[in-house]
């Protein structure tokens, strides 16, 4: 009778935390401002530096979150969106090919992680130059102009650094609140919602909050002010192009939670609702849809 009543509890406890975790990821202000909440941690976060123990476990690169987990930070994100979303569109659609269409988002994902891994090793490779360590300091070579030669014989290659992990937490992190934002008009819908979807969603929410903190170690103890500057503008410009522009066009992997909830549009558009990529055609050609979790009238053309 206990063991019943205790998993009652608990139970209970993970539907209202899941409830209250989605109706907060979910709310309009949190899914409209969390980028700007996102660069203020970068902009200002390197201000704590003056109030923290430079000594502190976390300033040193070899920690264990460090290692374990910013390193592979893009892959903890994949694994929990991947298992979230295969459940949530599944289970909302039925259908297969839905489901994959929107875990295209993730390979998208994945491609602007490596592109700007890419770019950011291009910059360091254009700005840099080749010393050689001395007891004097460092002797710059003029003879190896490229970072393959100058690290192939031992030297030192110096250019300009993007800080990579301000990159990979600042896109994770918006990624995932993207992605993790569709629970609520799932649960709204009374859809399955069982305790394993629920630890799921828990799980990539924790996720989501951890990126958060590491984000905040990493401004404050790593790198210098422009290099997690720049790196933050990539991530946001990754993020706006592909889920504020590319993913309303037709021929996307579509916005999170589109065609997962089917609701038919009115014939015009509520008051105060818009139209997104492309405007109406004469003569009413072009796919007119409903998306539920932005409450947006979308004309595709």
């Amino acid at each position: 009778m206990m063991g019943g009543g205790g998993t009652m509890i608990v139970r209970q406890a993970l539907v209202f935390i899941t409830d209250q975790t989605a109706g907060f990821l979910g709310n309009r202000f949190v899914r409209a401002y969390y980028h700007v909440w996102l660069a203020a941690l970068v902009v200002f976060g390197p201000l704590l530096q003056f109030y923290i123990n430079p000594r502190v476990i976390f300033a040193n690169r070899r920690n264990y979150f460090h290692v374990r987990l910013v390193e592979s930070a893009w892959s903890w994100t994949v694994l929990l969106a991947g298992g979230y979303l295969l459940l949530l569109a599944y289970l909302s659609s039925g259908s297969l090919l839905t489901t994959l269409r929107h875990l295209c988002r993730l390979t998208v994902g994945t491609g602007v992680r490596v592109l700007g891994a890419r770019t950011f090793s291009w910059i360091e490779d254009m700005t840099g130059r080749c010393f050689q360590p001395t007891p004097e300091g460092l002797l710059l070579l003029e003879t190896l102009g490229n970072r393959a030669s100058c690290v192939g014989q031992g030297h030192l290659w110096l250019g300009y650094q993007v800080a990579g992990e301000t990159f990979l937490l600042t896109y994770a992190s918006l990624v995932l609140a993207e992605e993790l934002a569709a629970f609520q008009p799932y649960l709204r819908r009374s859809l399955p919602a069982d305790a394993p979807f629920r630890l799921v969603y828990l799980l990539a929410a924790t996720f989501l909050l951890l990126w958060n903190v590491l984000l905040l170690v990493s401004v404050v103890f790593f790198h210098r002010y422009s290099q997690k500057i720049v790196a933050a503008g990539f991530a946001q410009l990754g993020w706006y192009l592909t889920y504020h522009r590319w993913y309303l066009c037709r021929w996307s992997p579509s916005r999170p939670a589109h065609n997962l909830f089917p609701r038919s549009p009115p014939a015009r558009g509520p008051a105060g609702r818009r139209c997104v990529c492309g405007a109406a055609t004469e003569g009413g050609r072009g796919d007119i849809t409903w998306e539920s979790m932005t409450e947006t009238l979308l004309h595709r053309e």
